[in-house]
């Protein structure tokens, strides 16, 4: 008795007057389906066993088999059946006896989360029938030898993405017979890029392999006047990868029903890649301390960092906006939607989208750091997801932009996107989500302000051409960088792009117009300056040339100012000031050098080895004042990597890793990290120290499990010394 009432307990939802039952977000619960759904009273004799019973189902889940070949999920190291929506899959049942289509009638039902409903999409019963339509559920018989039959199985194109339990049930006179539970034939359906009907769907087989199926990708960072670029492990394919990327929407709450629709699962999956408000996969930190955690620098890939979060559901510490963006990437490719990964150089920042970033200046033409609130950060990363939008009007489907990190509130969270790119680039910013942000991140202008003693604020000069100069990804099929500023903005100062700036502005963005009146620049001077590339530790120059084009003598009382600075712009310490008087002649070039020598800087040194310059110059004959203001990075020296012996899949063999200590200081605290999606994962390995200009060598055993072009990715950390990384190409031969 007392299990019947527990049962009863049980089925009895929680009363909740708002529903009927309770909001349906976790694709891990699951509900109790009964074997024997009897239609009233089962007579005496009735004998289960008389009538058509499944003795197997198989799922031909196997990597060689077919339902992964055609799938393109072969490379998912899951022993489960996976598929893509909107394409046919096939399984096979055995029955006890030959089945007879005149009197047996059976059919299938895939269900997911703890409420399966039919209207919500989470209750899928499937009867046989003679035909499949494309992209609708459906199944029909396509082999019978025997006791069993071969289904070929339809899944809807707009169906929900994630894991389905699935049953078989057979109709006798008396009730319904059903399969056991059985985990062996969940099957896992994701976003189909290969199938017309998909909301994701791209044309291109070469960018479906680079955007959906390749597993390691590049970040590109240092700045404008000097790209740099790294290799990142996306991992999707790695063992619970995936469970791990289907746990991040159970934690974000989205609803079961609202899983099949791309612009969803973005928008929530932006806020819950950063732990601000939702205690999401990655807590940021940009203040060079990093203690209980893992400086931002030392990541290799996502795989460690959603697995820790899937184990412990605590956030991970720590990110920056390329850790973030990098996680994001893998969760999307994981789920099937086409991803890449992109970096703005000179992105605008706390911009609350009025397109101008103030710098402020003091009465002699220096930069005001008490009251300069704004930073242009040297670079930031976002992604962009491939994907239709029918909730704006036709056009703006294609790349949207999405962004994890935390930098300002959307709707109440931090999150950012989808943004339609191509409307940012044609200022239509009235389209959801978050457009005028990332408008204003690509296209502000930095305002030098001078400001008066009685208070009024005086525009010295405006640079409409530095934030957003260059907009870049790694291009498909190959490790080279690509230009796509032109899919985000028109050329400067073409009649296209003034055009899509007057749209932005009707549409809200905050644009201050200056009158003629109050700003007039100097115009026959041009000052620009140039850092010369330097190895960290080492001193280096700054040329700074004034080309006076009219017919004048003039002076200029010119300052520099040297900051050490976070990759985010803000400035940790100005360590160098210097100010000359430059005489420039009529119609001819001037230079001037300032050395900049390694004792000035090393000490308060940050670990992307980042500085910023200002160069203010006033012409003393007519008080105008010029501003330029530049990012420089040091070179950092990179890690050795070799293989020794042959590199056979499913045989041992040895990787080396060699790092020369450049610096002039022995290093504290130093990690290494070793990994490569495919090959072997993450290795860690602490060394107490490296004393100056000596080697470290690490050796580690692995054993390839895949032929194949793979990646080895490694990474240093230490007190002294981050962005250290070092990587190489491997080809696994087959055995």
């Amino acid at each position: 008795m007392s299990e019947t009432t527990s049962t009863n307990e049980e089925n009895k939802l929680p009363l909740n007057g708002r529903r009927a039952i309770p909001p349906n977000y976790s694709n891990d619960e699951e509900n109790e389906v009964p074997e024997m759904e009897a239609f009233g009273v089962i007579p005496r004799g009735f004998n289960p066993r008389d009538y058509l019973r499944v003795v197997d189902i198989y799922m031909f889940k196997e990597p060689q088999e077919i339902n992964k070949q055609e799938h393109h999920t072969d490379k998912y190291y899951n022993p489960k059946l996976i598929v893509r929506r909107g394409q046919a899959f096939q399984i096979q049942i055995d029955f006890n006896r030959p089945y007879k289509p005149q009197s047996d009638q059976f059919w299938l039902e895939f269900l997911m989360g703890r409420y399966p409903q039919q209207n919500k999409g989470t209750y899928i019963p499937i009867v046989v029938g003679s035909v499949l339509k494309p992209g609708q559920w459906g199944a029909k018989i396509i082999h019978r030898e025997n006791n069993s039959i071969r289904l070929s199985i339809m899944s809807s194109a707009t169906c929900i993405i994630g894991k389905f339990r699935l049953y078989v049930a057979v109709l006798t006179p008396f009730g319904i017979l059903r399969t056991r539970r059985n985990s062996a034939t969940d099957t896992y359906i994701l976003f189909n890029p290969w199938c017309q009907l998909d909301a994701v769907y791209l044309d291109d087989e070469k960018e479906r392999e680079e955007y959906v199926l390749n597993d390691v990708g590049i970040v590109f960072h240092g700045n404008v006047e000097d790209v740099k670029s790294r290799s990142w492990s996306y991992g999707q394919f790695e063992e619970n990868v995936l469970d791990a990327c289907l746990f991040l929407m159970d934690k974000a709450e989205l609803e079961l029903s609202g899983r099949g629709n791309p612009i969803k699962i973005c928008r929530v999956a932006s806020a819950v890649i950063n732990s601000r408000d939702d205690d999401g996969v990655i807590a940021g930190s940009w203040n060079n301390a990093y203690d209980y955690g893992v400086a931002p620098s030392a990541w290799t890939g996502s795989v460690d960092i959603l697995l820790e979060y899937y184990s412990s559901k605590q956030p991970v510490r720590y990110g920056q906006c390329w850790v973030f963006a990098g996680v994001f990437n893998t969760f999307l490719r994981c789920l099937g939607i086409p991803a890449r990964l992109i970096t703005n150089y000179s992105s605008a920042h706390d911009n609350n989208a009025n397109l101008r970033m103030d710098f402020f200046l003091d009465d002699e033409g220096k930069v005001d750091t008490r009251l300069t609130k704004d930073s242009v950060w040297n670079y930031h990363c976002w992604n962009e997801a491939w994907m239709t939008r029918p909730d704006l009007p036709v056009g703006f489907g294609g790349w949207q932009v999405v962004d994890g990190t935390p930098q300002e509130t959307s709707d109440g969270m931090y999150r950012c996107g989808p943004a339609s790119v191509q409307a940012i680039k044609h200022g239509h910013v009235c389209f959801q989500f978050d457009a005028p942000f990332v408008y204003a991140e690509v296209n502000s202008d930095i305002f030098y302000t001078r400001m008066e003693k009685n208070g009024t604020q005086v525009v010295e000069n405006i640079d409409t051409t530095r934030i957003g100069q260059l907009i870049v990804t790694k291009e498909v099929g190959g490790d080279g960088m690509v230009d796509i500023t032109e899919e985000y903005k028109f050329r400067e100062g073409s009649d296209e792009e003034r055009l899509a700036l007057e749209t932005a502005v009707m549409y809200g963005v905050k644009k201050q117009s200056i009158q003629d009146t109050t700003y007039q620049p100097q115009t026959d001077v041009d000052m620009d300056f140039q850092a010369q590339k330097a190895v960290l530790g080492n001193d280096f120059k700054v040329t700074i040339t004034f080309r006076n084009k009219s017919r004048n003598s003039y002076t200029a009382t010119t300052y520099f100012s040297g900051n050490i600075v976070f990759y985010t712009g803000v400035t940790k310490r100005e360590f160098k000031k210097h100010s000359f008087s430059a005489k420039l002649e009529p119609s001819s070039s001037s230079s001037f050098d300032i050395v900049i020598k390694s004792s000035e800087y090393m000490s308060d040194l940050l670990e992307q080895a980042s500085f910023h310059f200002f160069v203010t110059a006033r012409i003393n004959e007519t008080g105008k004042i010029l501003a330029v203001q530049k990012a420089a990075m040091l070179e950092i020296p990179t890690l050795r990597i070799k293989t020794k012996g042959e590199l056979v899949a499913g045989k041992e063999t040895s990787v080396i890793v060699e790092f020369t200590n450049p610096l002039k200081q022995t290093l504290e605290n130093v990690t290494l990290r070793l990994e490569g999606p495919g090959l072997l994962r993450t290795i860690k390995k602490q060394f107490g120290r490296i004393p100056m200009n000596s080697t470290l060598t690490w050796e580690v055993k692995f054993t390839p499990m895949r032929p194949g072009l793979r990646k080895l990715i490694a990474s240093l950390n230490s007190d002294a010394l981050r962005h250290v990384y070092g990587e190489l190409n491997v080809q696994i031969q087959k055995p």
